[in-house]
């Protein structure tokens, strides 16, 4: 037997007031996810265990069959180890995000989803000016950076709020508090006159594009736990297709190899198609292929309702549809988003996420399509949600 996972990255939402209280899935033409859950066991799993953030580090940590509550690494820590970053005794890590700040406001968490090209350019510069022995900068994939600092532990443990979940808000309550915060407040604000006057940026500007205009610091963490290898606990040979270090970064630490497969992105420009393609291509050595796609939650951060709809449509049409095709009397298959990104918010939520479980061995149990709803309404609940994967591999 084969097996895949299906983790499609914010996905879940809440009723749209304004689309007659309908989700993003419900509004999304999805005829391959549906005729899936009519065969499939279907229903709610809570990856987000109560009281912890509702990151992905944490939903996916779950839906890879691990409880978050035992490996609980720090997400800086995870991306790191995704970019071969060393974390040494006495350095702090944090996510260094480029953003858009204007009139003190937070108008874009992403810098407008900046090519990594261009990123890379300003993260070079933010190194030569600002970088030393105590501080280092590390480019990584489009907004997303890490920011290494040394000596001064104590910086993790300020109170700093993600920038995705502060839009369009005012952004001097959630600068970074607490103890170590002065730190990092200082080398936030350090970033502005540097950031602004870069051609990057000017050019951005002249094009009519959001610049970045500030870097932003949060999710810090010292370490990454050790995680005992997936084929040891499974018995299972996985590898993963992923377009963001986070889960890169959890792959290498349960020992999953990361397919290396053209095109693979965070957004609507993702290759679908050719991911789902490597995906199944990996089967043939492999027991177990992870496919996790990042567009839908992108767009439910930048609050995008009809960008959310697409990415759910060609996830069905180019994902979904390959694995119903693909030798279904040999392939299990596990379906769900991490967490719920609802687009009235505009970032995470630890609410549970429909789930549906397909192929030999398992029995519908009177879900219609891949909704919220529909999940509801089989009354089925898996909770602590890292006990999925043995529903699929058992």
């Amino acid at each position: 037997m084969k097996y895949c996972i299906l983790i499609i990255d914010g996905a879940a939402g809440w009723p749209l007031p304004g689309k007659g209280g309908k989700t993003c899935l419900e509004l999304a033409h999805t005829p391959n996810l549906d005729a899936l859950a009519k065969e499939a066991t279907a229903g709610l799993v809570r990856n987000v265990p109560e009281g912890m953030e509702p990151s992905s580090a944490h939903a996916c940590t779950s839906l890879l069959g691990y409880d978050p509550r035992v490996y609980h690494p720090g997400r800086a820590a995870i991306e790191a180890r995704s970019m071969g970053i060393p974390i040494e005794d006495g350095e702090a890590l944090f996510r260094c995000n480029l953003v858009s700040i204007d009139g003190g406001v937070m108008r874009d968490y992403s810098a407008g989803h900046i090519p990594t090209a261009e990123a890379k350019e300003l993260v070079a510069a933010l190194e030569k000016h600002l970088g030393n022995w105590v501080i280092s900068f590390y480019p990584g994939i489009s907004y997303r950076h890490i920011c290494k600092i040394r000596g001064h532990e104590d910086t993790l443990k300020a109170l700093c709020t993600p920038p995705h979940d502060i839009p369009n808000q005012a952004i001097e309550a959630y600068l970074p508090r607490g103890t170590g915060s002065e730190f990092l407040r200082d080398l936030m604000v350090r970033s502005v006159p540097l950031l602004r006057d870069h051609p990057v940026n000017k050019a951005r500007r002249a094009r009519g594009e959001v610049p970045a205009t500030m870097i932003w610091l949060f999710w810090g963490s010292g370490y990454a736990p050790d995680m005992p290898p997936f084929r040891q606990v499974y018995g299972l040979v996985p590898a993963i297709t992923a377009g963001v270090d986070v889960l890169r970064g959890l792959a290498q630490m349960v020992g999953m190899e990361v397919l290396d497969i053209p095109g693979v992105t965070d957004g609507l420009d993702n290759d679908f198609a050719g991911q789902a393609e490597g995906a199944l291509k990996a089967l043939a050595d492999h027991d177990l292929a992870v496919i996790h796609v990042e567009a839908a939650d992108e767009a439910g951060h930048s609050g995008l309702i009809d960008e959310k709809i697409e990415a759910i449509e060609i996830v069905d049409r180019e994902i979904v549809g390959r694995l119903r095709r693909w030798q279904k009397d040999k392939l299990r298959v596990l379906v769900a988003p991490d967490h719920p990104t609802p687009i009235e918010v505009q970032t995470h939520v630890p609410d549970p996420v429909p789930f549906l479980l397909w192929g030999p061995g398992f029995r519908a149990n009177g879900a219609g399509r891949f909704t919220e709803a529909e999940a509801r309404r089989t009354n089925l609940l898996i909770d602590p949600g890292y006990n999925i994967i043995k529903r699929l591999v058992g």
